[in-house]
Parts: C-alpha cells; sequence; structure tokens
C-alpha cells in the first residue's frame, strides 16, 4: 500500500445560508493517484476542493495532506499545485515568465529557474513557445502553460479546479489525455474537478461523486460505472432508464412482468424497488425473455452508433445500438420490444 497523501476526516461546510455545502465527507487518496471529484452543480465538489486547497476552513472535521494539517502551513508555503477554471495566467508576462513565476516566490536559485522552465514547458510540449504572450497562445496552449506552472515547483499534490470546462469538446478531449500522460510520467498525486462524466472516467484512478453535500459514492472507474450504489450514481453516470416496481426474490416486477436482476443490498419481497438499465445494456427484439412492448420515437444518428428513443411503459427509454451500416434501422413509430441480461438490471430499494 502506497503512502497517504490526503486524509478528508468527516469534513463538513455550512456557509449559514440554510444548508450544508459539504456535509460528512471523508476519504483517503494514497500518493501518485488520480482522483476525480464528480457531481452537478451546487453538489458541493468545489467546496470540498478549496477546503483541501486551504482557502476554505471546514465548519468541522479535519484534512491532512501527508499527515500535517492543512492550516498548519501557510498558503503561500503549501506544497500545492492548482490550475483554475480560469487559470489566472499573467497576460503581461511571456509563458516562460508565468511559469517562472512560484520559483521566484518560493525563492528559488535563479540560476536554475531558465533550465526548470524549458523542462517543464517540454513536457507540457510546449518547447520554444516560452517567449510568447499570453495572447499569443490558443486556448489549449494557455492550459498547458497553467499546468507546467502548477508543476514546475514539484508540489507534493496537483489540484484541478475544472481548468477544462471552456474549451470545446475536442480540444477537452485531447487535454483530458494529457492530463493522464503529464500526471502518470510524474507520478503527482492529484484531485481534480469536474461535470464531465467521460473526463472523469478518462483520466482518473479514483472517482467520488458527490450529490447535495454528500459523497454518493467512491470507486475505481470501471466499478463505478459497472456497480453504481444507488440510483444517484446510475443516473449520472452514463445513459440509464429507470423502471418502478416491487422486490421478488429474483429480481423485481414492474408493468405486470418479472425480471430478473441484481439487488443491490438488502431489499425484501415486496418492498418498492428503482431499477436503472443503461442505454447500451438494452436490447431491441430479443429473441427470449421477458420484454416491455413498446413503439421508437425517435432515432437518431451519433456516428459510431444509433440511439433510439423508445416509449415503453409510460416512459422514454434510450436505447444504443452500434454498428448501424450493418443495421436495418426502425422507423419511428414502429412496434418493437425491449429486454435486456438479468445481471444489466441494477434493482436498488426506493427511499
Amino acid at each position: 500500500m502506497n503512502e497517504l497523501a490526503v486524509r478528508v476526516h468527516k469534513v463538513s461546510m455550512d456557509f449559514g445560508t440554510g444548508g450544508m455545502a459539504v456535509r460528512d465527507a471523508s476519504f483517503d487518496l494514497e500518493t501518485g493517484r488520480f482522483l476525480t471529484i464528480l457531481g452537478p452543480s451546487g453538489s458541493g465538489k468545489t467546496t470540498l476542493l478549496r477546503m483541501i486547497a486551504g482557502f476554505l476552513r471546514p465548519t468541522s472535521g479535519a484534512i491532512t495532506i501527508h499527515g500535517q494539517p492543512v492550516e498548519a502551513v501557510e498558503p503561500h508555503r503549501r506544497a500545492v499545485g492548482m490550475v483554475f477554471q480560469k487559470l489566472a495566467l499573467f497576460p503581461h508576462m511571456t509563458a516562460a515568465e508565468n511559469v517562472a513565476f512560484p520559483l521566484k516566490m518560493r525563492r528559488f536559485d535563479p540560476r536554475t529557474i531558465p533550465a526548470r522552465v524549458e523542462r517543464y514547458l517540454d513536457l507540457v510540449r510546449l518547447g520554444g513557445f516560452g517567449g510568447r504572450r499570453i495572447h499569443e497562445l490558443s486556448g489549449g496552449q494557455q492550459q498547458r502553460v497553467a499546468i507546467a506552472r502548477a508543476l514546475v515547483f514539484e508540489p507534493e499534490l496537483l489540484l484541478l479546479d475544472e481548468p477544462l470546462a471552456a474549451l470545446d469538446r475536442k480540444l477537452r478531449e485531447e487535454m483530458q489525455l494529457e492530463f493522464r500522460r503529464i500526471q502518470k510520467e510524474l507520478g503527482v498525486t492529484t484531485i481534480n474537478v469536474t461535470h464531465d462524466q467521460r473526463e472523469a472516467l478518462v483520466v482518473s484512478d479514483d472517482i467520488i461523486v458527490m450529490d447535495g453535500g454528500e459523497i454518493q459514492q467512491h470507486a475505481q472507474p470501471v466499478t463505478m460505472y459497472r456497480e453504481p450504489a444507488n440510483p444517484f450514481v446510475a443516473g449520472f453516470i452514463g445513459v440509464s432508464t429507470f423502471l418502478d416496481g416491487v422486490a421478488t426474490a429474483e429480481g423485481m416486477e414492474a408493468e405486470g412482468r418479472a425480471f430478473a436482476g441484481r439487488h443491490i443490498g438488502a431489499i425484501a419481497p415486496g418492498a418498492p424497488v428503482r431499477a436503472a438499465i443503461r442505454a447500451e445494456q438494452i436490447l431491441l427484439d430479443p429473441p427470449s425473455g421477458p420484454t416491455l412492448p413498446g413503439t421508437v420515437s425517435d432515432v437518431i444518428f451519433e456516428g459510431e452508433r444509433l440511439l433510439y428513443v423508445v416509449s415503453a411503459a409510460g416512459r422514454a427509454f434510450q436505447v444504443y445500438h452500434h454498428d448501424p451500416e450493418g443495421h436495418a434501422p426502425r422507423a419511428i413509430g414502429a412496434p418493437v420490444s425491449l429486454g435486456w441480461a438479468p445481471r444489466d438490471l441494477h434493482i436498488f430499494k426506493s427511499r
């Protein structure tokens, strides 16, 4: 087991506005891991990150970085690098001067600064761009300058506050891979905050999903996607449709039909339940097993797949179908039946 880098223990934040921004959050993060805190707006993820950074003092609980309380170290002496959504680069400085700034603030030997700056510009693939002003760089290049500036003093912890949110989709996806490459190359412990599901799955060793100020689940990406802890996680990561009914010994009953599925936690037969099924796990017109009759209400071409919207059981099921070239598309208004493998139906006790 690696050394513990960050410990968050029963941390809460109450701004006194009629609700807890963060409630009783606890997690451990090992050295060298990449953790993403994922959640919708208002979920508490940025507040939690700002407490870890030391910008906010928790109402209760404790946060330590390598065993030392965050508040025990003055902000300018903390070995924490941070990349903000708005980057906060100095427009009157060149790229190299921006990267050199934290080294000068920390009183590094001036003779060593140019070589270190050059090394970190090379790391983010900006070799030869050091003399350019910030306005002479593209959005993606400015992101890379901000990353180099956050890493150049070799922090123990790197914090990312939605730094890719303002980029277009293609550039954002490219930068996600860059974050992963740089983090793996340096081995720096990283905490990233985002509302982008794909980003969380692509870059992370671990994911925390938050909602309403509370941690809903903490798991590795594959576990998070395949074994959601509750309906919120199932609905927030990926595309899921929900089915309400009552529990049976083998699954659930809904719309007058019995469906085998996986109970998440202990659920007594007869208890009200809510089940989630992902869009890519729903089968159109399966040859066997219980099915739901429905009608195609829309067909959307997404390049590598078709997205069917099927009206069934009083709701709209979203169904992905890959390999559209070899598939005879169903027309809008066509009758279809929906089915799925029992292992893919996650059944949760209704709250």
